[in-house]
């Protein structure tokens, strides 16, 4: 069945972080695109498609083949390239382009190939764009990406590399700008990605059908009524539309304002060294995409929170994996850097805090509380001291009468009573001054 109006995006149950990965790719299309992975019937699909229709408007030349901006035409592009010192025509409003990319597709038609209507009309070479020249300033959609033919992945990872599509085949030498955004999803039953490939993506999202049966229940209910009149259900939704529209125009117009300082981008860093990730692409990546979170929420500066959401988006597929291992994260070590990375923050800023005369700083704290310890230790040394003293009176020595075997003894409540013992009273109570009597023992 073939539906003119795609569904509206704003009217997707549920899928939060694939939602949130999508409008990051659409504010700054430096992120490098988004890969999908999930079970089958889960809206990937779905939601690419619908994602075209809230994107703001680019300036466009009618019947140009390369989409090229304005100001900065490409050299084999006849329709904005001036001739004969005539003025380029006008560029007008048009939407996003969303190029579909076949499984089937021949590497002719993704690259571009040599014109033979105009060859043999003319009898001379001329060059028919392809795909990702279709797809410039656009997004690249690459369903059941997986299962793509090795040579298109290749084609794909030097376009992805450097935005431009270079061909060199049947004596032609063309190249022309190809910046696109490239999404694909997958399903985990028909195999993994390749590795250069995965990387190459900039976000990675796990989508899975709702548990909740209120809401898939609701789900349903679009769906149905979607398919009973696609133009009726697109009307109802179409304020909400506008408005994501006109938040992702804002957010574009923001972007290159938003400042990330220093310390969130040494966090950065940390979290990709800690959780184990040899790609530096991921640093990169998680820059754009927290500046990006910003700019979605129209604030000019970022927040460590907005660096751990990105790195959940952008860590999984890139992080280091034993053999039959799906990319995945940690939650729980990362929580646990994140802690520790805002403790640390926190004592840097009291140390930094100046001392203003309200406060004592905390080492002078430490020093009052230890003196008003000791203080109150000297009076509780005070109050016993009389104690003690009337303890220590108590005490006698005893000396032994004139004999061949003269031996000392001490007699105390607080000594030990065995005799030759030395005394295992406690240094504090030993008084200076104090006065000992010696006595003679009667029985030695």
């Amino acid at each position: 069945m073939n539906f003119p109006v795609s569904f509206p995006f704003s009217a997707i149950v549920g899928q939060e972080q694939l939602r949130k990965a999508l409008l990051l790719c659409a504010v700054d299309p430096g992120i490098g695109g988004v890969l999908i992975r999930g079970d089958k019937g889960t809206a990937k699909s779905t939601a690419v498609r619908a994602l075209a229709e809230v994107l703001p408007l680019i300036e466009r030349v009618p019947g140009c083949a390369f989409n090229c901006a304005p100001g900065a035409p490409s050299a084999h592009c006849e329709v904005c390239a001036a001739a004969d010192g005539a003025a380029p025509p006008s560029p007008v409003p048009a939407p996003v382009p969303l190029v579909t990319l076949p499984l089937g597709a021949t590497e002719d038609r993704v690259l571009g190939s040599l014109d033979i209507t105009r060859a043999l009309q003319g009898g001379h070479k001329a060059f028919q764009p392809g795909l990702l020249a279709s797809a410039h300033r656009g997004l690249l959609y690459i369903d059941e990406v997986n299962l793509l033919a090795d040579h298109l992945v290749d084609v794909l990872l030097d376009v992805a590399a450097m935005g431009v599509n270079q061909v060199q085949r049947e004596g032609l030498s063309v190249s022309h700008p190809a910046r696109l955004t490239l999404v694909g999803t997958m399903n985990l039953e028909e195999g993994d990605l390749r590795p250069q490939l995965l990387d190459r993506f900039g976000l990675m999202v796990e989508v899975t059908a709702p548990r909740d049966k209120s809401v898939r229940a609701d789900v349903v209910r679009r769906r149905i009524a979607y398919e009973a009149g696609p133009a009726n259900f697109a009307e109802q939704w179409l304020s909400q539309q506008q408005a994501l529209r006109a938040q992702l125009a804002s957010a574009q117009l923001l972007l290159p304002q938003v400042q990330l300082d220093d310390g969130l981008l040494d966090l950065i860093s940390h979290l990709c060294c800690e959780l184990e990730v040899a790609s530096l692409r991921a640093d990169i990546v998680m820059y754009k995409t927290a500046r990006a979170m910003a700019a979605l929420d129209g604030r000019d500066k970022v927040t460590p929170a907005d660096v751990r959401a990105a790195a959940e988006l952008v860590l999984p597929h890139r992080r280091r994996r034993k053999p039959f291992e799906q990319p995945g994260l940690d939650q729980d070590k990362l929580d646990e850097l994140m802690r520790d990375a805002e403790q640390e923050q926190q004592q840097e800023q009291q140390e930094q805090q100046p001392n203003d005369g309200t406060a004592p700083p905390p080492q002078q704290q430490h020093k009052e509380h230890s003196g008003e310890s000791a203080q109150g230790s000297d009076s509780s040394d005070e109050s016993s001291a009389p104690e003690q003293q009337e303890q220590q009176e108590q005490q006698v020595f005893a000396a032994a009468a004139n004999g061949h075997d003269v031996r000392i003894t001490v007699e105390s409540e607080a000594a030990s009573g065995a005799s030759g013992r030395r005394s295992v009273a406690a240094p504090a109570q030993v008084q200076r001054g104090q006065a000992l009597r010696a006595v003679p023992n009667e029985q030695p």
